[in-house]
């Protein structure tokens, strides 16, 4: 078996493993190979030296492949560069809610009442809640709104 860390023209990296170097080839050339995070079937080795990613290197490493890949199906490309917008997007809205409001950790339902019920200073929040505090929250009058869940979260 041999691992490889791949990554997609949308610039997603992921690892994977095969029975032999061989096999990854075989299946990239079927376009069997495909990114978790996009579906994408673009997908090459990467380097396999540890390193830290910045935003601009991981945009950079994302022009680089999709330079060095063709697009295969047009389709497929626009649907994974909208879902990459989206994800984006995503990113930018959970960073301005952590740069903005203040974490109040499994106390947020807790930190929503008083605030609601003017028992604390008005501001944004974010932490964490259970199904049944957001319902009940919602019974109270109290609208909540989940962050986004990105796909590196699941990692």
């Amino acid at each position: 078996m041999i691992r490889y860390n791949l990554t997609c023209q949308d610039g997603h990296t992921f690892e994977t493993w095969f029975r032999s170097s061989g096999d990854f080839d075989v299946l990239a050339a079927k376009h069997e190979v495909l990114c978790p995070a996009c579906g994408s079937a673009q997908v090459v080795k990467a380097p396999m030296a540890p390193a830290v990613a910045t935003a601009e290197k991981r945009e950079a490493r994302a022009d680089a492949i999709r330079e060095m890949v063709p697009v295969a199906n047009p389709q497929a490309a626009e649907a994974a560069a909208k879902r990459a917008e989206l994800v984006a997007m995503m990113r930018r809205l959970r960073e301005e809610v952590t740069q903005n409001a203040d974490y109040v950790g499994d106390r947020f339902a807790e930190e929503a009442r008083r605030i609601h019920f003017e028992e604390a200073e008005p501001r944004g929040i974010y932490g964490e809640a259970t199904a049944g505090e957001v319902r009940e929250l919602a019974e109270d009058g109290i609208t909540v709104l989940p962050l986004p869940r990105l796909p590196e979260d699941g990692n």
